[in-house]
């Protein structure tokens, strides 16, 4: 039947393991993203966010376990193996050039070329489909220099740049840090666009309002382990501080709960 590959995640981690000498920084984490869906990963400073998706972006290579993506084993050893799959990471220093323009930036690296010549125009035509589709409409021109922009029109920059090239996966490292309230609802509602448009949104998230507002999903690592795994509407706010904290409601788990409601005790 085809409902089993309709219900297999678009990302599955399963037992992994990553150390630094002899810090070791993730232990056996599992992980499931479905396909469409946003998936926040949160935990406290040194929890091993971080480390997960720099596993899943080709920055890190765990020592063990598996990563399956829909529904095969693949093996991440560079960020180039990763982009194929079509997982892009939007790291929260955002990776953009403020000499260039909006552009200059999305082609960085990937530019298209014409009878050996940059292929301006088709660069423009397509930066500006992508931010068109993504109804980002407060930038003043896609000529104008990354550095002239504030910071929510940068993070809708960087995010358009992360899905013109066939993405199914957009990883966000703290989209929302150090922003206002009118850019972080901004960035926020590009979160959603990216969902309505059926891609998965694995977003790493400190602020627990980001969290509640556009995550179907919520992830707690706490000192390298998974310990909470589910449903947002499994958690309120206070039980995943908890989790983040303590590592656990009075429950230790170290991985996907084995129990669907086990997290239910503590919805709203």
């Amino acid at each position: 039947m085809d409902e089993a590959s309709v219900d297999e995640p678009l990302l599955r981690v399963r037992g992994l393991y990553k150390s630094f000498g002899a810090v070791q920084a993730l232990t056996d984490v599992n992980l499931d993203l479905p396909v469409g869906e946003v998936l926040a990963l949160s935990g406290d400073n040194g929890a091993g966010k971080s480390v997960l998706i720099k596993c899943i972006s080709g920055i890190h290579e765990p020592e063990r376990g598996q990563i399956v993506w829909e529904g095969r084993p693949v093996r991440i050893r560079t960020p180039h193996d990763s982009a194929a799959l079509g997982i892009e990471t939007v790291y929260q220093d955002l990776a953009l050039a403020d000499n260039l323009d909006i552009v200059q930036n999305m082609f960085l690296g990937r530019e298209r070329l014409r009878h050996r010549m940059l292929d301006e125009d088709e660069m423009e035509r397509a930066a500006a489909e992508t931010l068109a589709g993504l109804r980002v409409t407060s930038v003043r021109s896609i000529r104008q220099p990354v550095g002239s922009l504030s910071g929510g029109q940068r993070q809708s920059v960087a995010v358009a740049k992360a899905v013109m090239w066939n993405s199914k996966l957009v990883i966000m490292d703290e989209p929302t840090a150090a922003l206002g309230v009118t850019q972080t609802a901004q960035v926020l509602d590009l979160v959603r666009r990216l969902r309505d448009q059926g891609l998965s949104v694995l977003m790493i998230s400190h602020n627990l309002n980001d969290v509640f507002a556009v995550a179907d999903r919520i992830a707690v690592l706490y000192l390298g382990k998974m310990v909470a795994q589910d449903k947002t509407s499994t958690f309120d706010r206070q039980s995943v501080v908890e989790y983040m904290t303590t590592g656990g409601l009075g429950v230790t788990t170290t991985g996907l709960p084995s129990d669907p409601g086990a997290l239910s005790h503590d919805a709203d």
